[in-house]
């Protein structure tokens, strides 16, 4: 099994180093499959693209920022194009861990999914400790995507997640832009794939900036409700 990381990675220089050496650890212990690694540089004004060129890390540098919605796709572009049997978004911030990866292919290995989200809440065991309002909005957004596809989910916001090749071939073409997490778990179910939650754990971010800071976090939780009724609505592809 050809297995690729796809690593969207803005402004992340206090990171990266630590996020690809990660990688290249575990890769030597030799997991049973071919693992590969994909960093998409997202256009970052740091010296996030220098530190990759100087480490010959394997990076696709966009010349224009594209959002993580884009800098994902770019990924799932190239797993399609390399015909890879499963791709993993795997953040570039530190965050997730990379022992947890076995877990996340598994039912995907065994047949039993097409599409895998790595839970920080599903069975209370993960490292990472979010703040009481995010806990509050992440709940929320898990009863909206209940609600419109049907599918219990405990954290609709991570970006820990596997796919397999004909979960790439579509994501590929159409992926979200604006809230991508959320919305993509919608597209799916309403394209009938079968879509899966495991146990995975992740850390606390060590270096750089969240995107979604406390203040903005309400803000951030009404758009994205919105987002996932109106993707609800939205036509299947090729009706």
């Amino acid at each position: 099994m050809r297995v690729l990381l796809i690593i969207p990675a803005y402004n992340e220089q206090d990171n990266i180093r630590k996020v690809i050496r990660s990688i290249e650890e575990f890769v030597e212990k030799q997991p049973g499959y071919e693992l590969d690694y994909i960093i998409i540089n997202d256009c970052s004004t740091d010296n996030t693209g220098k530190i990759c060129r100087e480490n010959h890390f394997n990076t696709i540098h966009l010349i224009q920022n594209l959002g993580i919605g884009g800098a994902v796709q770019t990924g799932y572009l190239l797993a399609k194009m390399k015909e890879y049997d499963v791709a993993v978004q795997f953040d570039g911030d530190g965050q997730h861990d990379i022992s947890s990866l076995d877990d996340l292919l598994e039912p995907i290995r065994k047949g039993e999914s097409d599409f895998v989200v790595g839970s920080r809440f599903l069975l209370g065991t993960s490292s990472f400790r979010s703040t009481g309002m995010r806990r509050v909005g992440i709940r929320f957004l898990s009863g909206i995507l209940r609600l419109v596809t049907g599918i219990p989910m405990t954290d609709p916001t991570s970006g820990f997640r596997a796919a397999n090749k004909k979960a790439i071939a579509f994501l590929a073409d159409c992926y979200p832009v604006d809230y991508p997490e959320p919305e993509s778990i919608v597209a799916l179910a309403k394209h009938s794939f079968r879509v899966k939650e495991v146990q995975v754990n992740m850390f606390e971010r060590e270096g750089g900036v969240s995107s979604i800071s406390s203040w903005k976090s309400v803000y951030y939780m009404f758009k994205v409700s919105l987002s996932i009724l109106c993707t609800s609505f939205q036509r299947k592809k090729g009706n």
